[in-house]
């Protein structure tokens, strides 16, 4: 294979897509593609370019050309699920053949389906449980919410196999995890935080493991958990299968993509840093204080029937879940402040449909995984132009369309240049400013309000000259204070006391011993 080929392609910005992906997945030397936005057709080597799919495989039309056992393929029927994603359909067959892998995927494109099935069929073709505080798989997942969801995933595919599977994650109680990782357990699901506790208090070791996930890595590194990664790699064994995950890849996530994954195979599914092509995306202009106002018009409308509304801080989240309830909207917040039952009670309710409107930071964004989610609005728009994309990729989930709508004010004006720079392209704007403002009366321009301003000034200043020259026509001659003369008149320091000069109190003069020459007082007689 001629590497230089693949990074001298990899690192276009364009991608080239494959017209015949058929061919080029079945080992074609040498293929025609189109590059993006053109119709100049190219014959480069099929191994060199990065397969951008605009639609299924047409020889996949099923999970079982993928390779996979019956008991996996009977689950997946019952699931109702026929078709592999794109993600599904390149990551399984090189995670089955024991290659480390790189994907690159938005969220709602199936990449938990894409590894925890080839991992359950490796783990099942050699039976034997694990060694007593030890694991054959580990799972490393940023949030709670989204270790729960894996963890339900791999029981659910897996539940005609006879592996077991254990969540370890904060805000819970950790006996019952340290009974089931002392039995031993196939696969682990963890948060880095938890499992450097169990870890340091000696409830786990991971000289065991076998195959190594890292998902969401960009959300990882969002989180300052870089550290916590280095600690949990450095406790693995160098002989192990590493999958590595991420929905965007900047050059930080590259950098630690290459220090852990041992000449991967990498799979893109979209470009890097882009947005679901399902989600209808716009950008409402508003002032700050009109924001839950314009947010409780918005939900006026009925298609807006589960909606998901972002907040930057845990404070405002729990504002804005407040300001809707009083406005008669069922609405709940959630974030990392709330107890682990109070947050998956709440994210039940969602998906239950009892709760209209969830408000989330981006720490809760990537573990609500609801496929009926129809809106997501940003009320304050992300700092870390990667959020976006992970915000909104909340909706249109498993084909369905979704739609993003972000609020805008003065201060959030560079934000939104960032978003756009990194996704690409331009959103559709909407000045919502005067319909917010619509009860209250119109604000000059400064120049306009210096303007009304400048006669006001000028009448104050010409009413006082005339009261002091009427105050000293009015006093009494004899009365008028005498003005101190230019010499004796204090020095203003304005504060400043460096250049003043202090006169050093004078010592009293010590008389010498001489005799009595009258003037001293005399003694009062006895």
């Amino acid at each position: 294979m001629n590497e230089a080929w693949f990074h001298k392609l990899s690192s276009c910005r364009t991608p080239f897509v494959f017209h015949s992906t058929a061919q080029a997945t079945r080992g074609v030397s040498r293929i025609k593609v189109f590059t993006s936005g053109t119709r100049r057709p190219g014959v480069v080597p099929a191994f060199a370019c990065r397969v951008a799919l605009t639609e299924r495989l047409p020889f996949l039309k099923s999970f079982a050309d993928l390779g996979l056992d019956r008991p996996i393929l009977d689950v997946l029927s019952a699931e109702k699920y026929d078709t592999p994603t794109p993600i599904q359909a390149q990551s399984i067959p090189h995670v089955l053949g024991g290659r480390d892998l790189l994907g690159i995927a938005q969220t709602g494109t199936g990449k938990t389906a894409a590894f925890a099935l080839p991992i359950l069929q490796r783990l099942a073709a050699r039976p034997g449980r694990a060694p007593r505080k030890c694991c054959r798989a580990l799972v490393l997942s940023p949030t709670r919410e989204l270790a729960n969801q894996i963890t339900q995933s791999f029981r659910t595919y897996g539940r005609k196999l006879n592996l077991s599977c254990t969540a370890v994650y904060g805000g819970v109680g950790a006996v019952p995890q340290i009974k089931a990782m002392g039995r031993g357990v196939d696969i682990l699901v963890a948060t880095p935080g938890r499992l450097l506790d169990h870890m340091s208090q000696g409830n786990i070791r991971l000289d065991h493991v076998e195959i190594f996930v890292l998902d969401e890595a960009d959300q990882m590194l969002d989180m300052g958990f870089i550290v916590p990664i280095r600690k949990v790699v450095a406790a693995l064994k160098a002989e192990r299968q590493t999958l590595f995950f991420s929905a965007t890849m900047p050059k930080d996530i590259r950098r630690l993509a290459g220090e852990l994954l041992d000449h991967p195979e990498q799979v893109s599914v979209a470009p890097e840093s882009t947005t679901v092509e399902r989600v209808q995306q716009r950008v409402m202009f508003v002032d700050a204080g009109q924001k839950t106002a314009l947010l409780a018009g918005l939900l006026a409308d009925k298609a807006m029937r589960r909606t998901l509304v972002f907040t930057r801080t845990k404070r405002g989240a729990d504002k804005v879940a407040r300001s809707l309830g009083q406005s008669g909207i069922n609405a709940e917040a959630i974030h990392g402040n709330k107890t682990q039952s109070q947050r998956q009670r709440v994210l039940d309710g969602f998906k239950a449909g009892r709760t209209r409107v969830l408000v989330a930071t981006d720490v809760a964004a990537r573990g609500i995984d609801v496929d009926a989610v129809s809106h997501v609005v940003n009320y304050e728009l992300p700092n870390v132009p990667e959020s976006y994309v992970h915000r909104i990729g909340r909706t249109a989930r498993a084909g369905a369309e979704g739609m993003a709508i972000s609020f805008c004010d003065s201060s959030e004006r560079a934000f939104l240049r960032g978003i756009e720079v990194l996704i690409r392209q331009r959103l559709a704007t909407e000045d919502r400013r005067d319909r917010a403002g619509a009860g209250r009366a119109p604000q000059a321009k400064p120049q306009q309000r210096a303007a009304q301003q400048q006669p006001r000034r000028e009448r104050n200043d010409r009413q006082d000259r005339n009261d002091r020259q009427d105050r000293n026509a009015a006093a009494p001659k004899g009365n008028k204070r005498r003005r101190p003369a230019a010499g004796n008149a204090p020095r203003k320091t304005d504060g400043d006391l460096s250049n003043v000069r202090f006169l050093k109190p004078s010592k009293p003069k010590r008389r010498a011993n001489r005799p009595d020459d009258g003037n001293q007082p005399r003694r009062r007689a006895s």
